[in-house]
Order: C-alpha cells, then sequence, then structure tokens
C-alpha cells in the first residue's frame, strides 16, 4: 500500500486548500444528491449514498450539510441529469492522470477538461489509455494518533480490509471495492471518522519526479483539474523526490 505515499506527496499544498473548503462540500453535496437519486434515499438500503455520506463525513461535512443534499434529491426529482465521466491522460512529466467528473453537461466538461491538459503541458488520451496502470480499490485513512500499527493492522484485517499501510502521520487502508463500506463501518466503531474513504485508483507503475520545475507545473496542473467544479478527483502515479518538495515546501 505504499503507493498511497502520492497523497502524502503532495500535502504542503492542501494549507492553501481549505480556502475550497466551500466547493469540496458543494462537489461531496452533488454527489449525496445523486446517490440518494440513484436508488432509495436511506443509506442502509443504498450502498452508493452510505460511502458519499462517509467521504463527506471524512471532510467533516457538516451534518444539515448532509442531510439537505439527501433532502434535494426527492425534492428535485427528474430535475438535473448528472452523468460520470472519466477522462485519461498524461501530465506535465509524462505522469498518468485519471480525472473524475459528474456533469450534466458533457460537452462544457470535456471542452475544460481538454483546455487544462492542452494549456499545461499534459495531453489528454483515449479511454483506457492510463487505468491499466491502476487498479480500482477502497481507501480508507486515519490520523497515526487514532492507534499503533500493531492496533490498525489487526482491526483492519480483522474488519475484512486487505492491507494496512502505517507510518509517523497516517494509517491508510486498502479493501476491494465492495467491501469500503463495511470496513468503513467497522473501523469507524472503534476509531471514530476516517480523515478519508472513498473509491480509489492505486497506481501500479510510478513515475519519479526529479526536478523542481517539473513538479510545479504538475502541481499547478492538478489545482487547475480540481478547480472546475465537474472534477470531483484527480489520481496520478507521480513520486515526487524528497528533495524536490523539500525546495517547493521552502
Amino acid at each position: 500500500m505504499s503507493g498511497h505515499s502520492q497523497f502524502k506527496n503532495i500535502m504542503y499544498r492542501k494549507g492553501a486548500q481549505d480556502a475550497k473548503k466551500a466547493k469540496v462540500f458543494a462537489k461531496l453535496a452533488r454527489d449525496i444528491t445523486i446517490a440518494a437519486k440513484s436508488g432509495l434515499p436511506e443509506p442502509d438500503k443504498n450502498p452508493r449514498l452510505r460511502l458519499a455520506i462517509q467521504a463527506a463525513r471524512a471532510e467533516s461535512m457538516p451534518k444539515d450539510n448532509i442531510e439537505r443534499a439527501i433532502a434535494k434529491a426527492t425534492q428535485t426529482a427528474g430535475g438535473d441529469d448528472y452523468v460520470s465521466m472519466r477522462y485519461e491522460g498524461f501530465g506535465p512529466g509524462k505522469v498518468a492522470v485519471i480525472v473524475e467528473a459528474l456533469t450534466d453537461n458533457r460537452n462544457r466538461t470535456a471542452g475544460n477538461v481538454r483546455t487544462i491538459f492542452g494549456k499545461r503541458g499534459g495531453a489528454l488520451g483515449e479511454t483506457g489509455s492510463v487505468a491499466f496502470n491502476f487498479e480500482r480499490i477502497g481507501y480508507i485513512k486515519y490520523p497515526s494518533d487514532v492507534a499503533d500499527a500493531d492496533t490498525m493492522f489487526e482491526s483492519a484485517l480483522e474488519a475484512g480490509a486487505n492491507d494496512v499501510f502505517s507510518d509517523e502521520e497516517f494509517h491508510e487502508i486498502e479493501t476491494i471495492p465492495d467491501d469500503l463500506g463495511n470496513v468503513t463501518e467497522s473501523l469507524e466503531k472503534k476509531f471514530g471518522t476516517p480523515s478519508a474513504s472513498r473509491l480509489d485508483w492505486k497506481p501500479m507503475v510510478k513515475t519519479n519526479i526529479n526536478d523542481v520545475e517539473t513538479a510545479q507545473k504538475l502541481l499547478d496542473f492538478i489545482d487547475a483539474l480540481e478547480d472546475d467544479d465537474d472534477v470531483q478527483q484527480v489520481y496520478h502515479n507521480a513520486e515526487i523526490a524528497d528533495e524536490v518538495m523539500k525546495v517547493l515546501e521552502g
């Protein structure tokens, strides 16, 4: 699971993203509403909704926001028709990138994503052009202070997880996609709400980034994608060298 160090690898820029909290909540609320529309508006009877709510809680989204998003699904039946889209390609440094979006206008979203790739040193590819470099998994993250590594490892495997990676900052738990909801619920009973619980794309092969200029271009590229209102998640296979991160953080 050490492949998930990519999330930690670019955490320095997350401080600036605190100002984007409203946008993050808006995207989470949209996901909850669409999930509630796709089935019953009851988490215990709708696995997709349960996962969407867990992801929102992991981002500290207020309970009232979550409830409003669920209510909107019943209030706007037949309203905006959102569809899930996936885009694949390469970013600066030939880093493999997967972009997941939720949109009510495919042409708008495709045009925006294509523009970002084109203007920021990337190359948008066909569906399947990079996905073979990734594995679909369930991903759960806790801060390291909720338990020691052995306790988390034993608890996660008992709950049905596949693997656990722990260091001085985080416990990162991997599951098969279908088990994400059950494993998250089991761990919540022991350790509280995780800091992340979501379906994820795990890179199987990494692309090393060893120069500051390329790393900065890559981070700016990812930020531009994440800033788009229709983009829900951005995944990549970059491994930025520690010495480069120190320069960027400085």
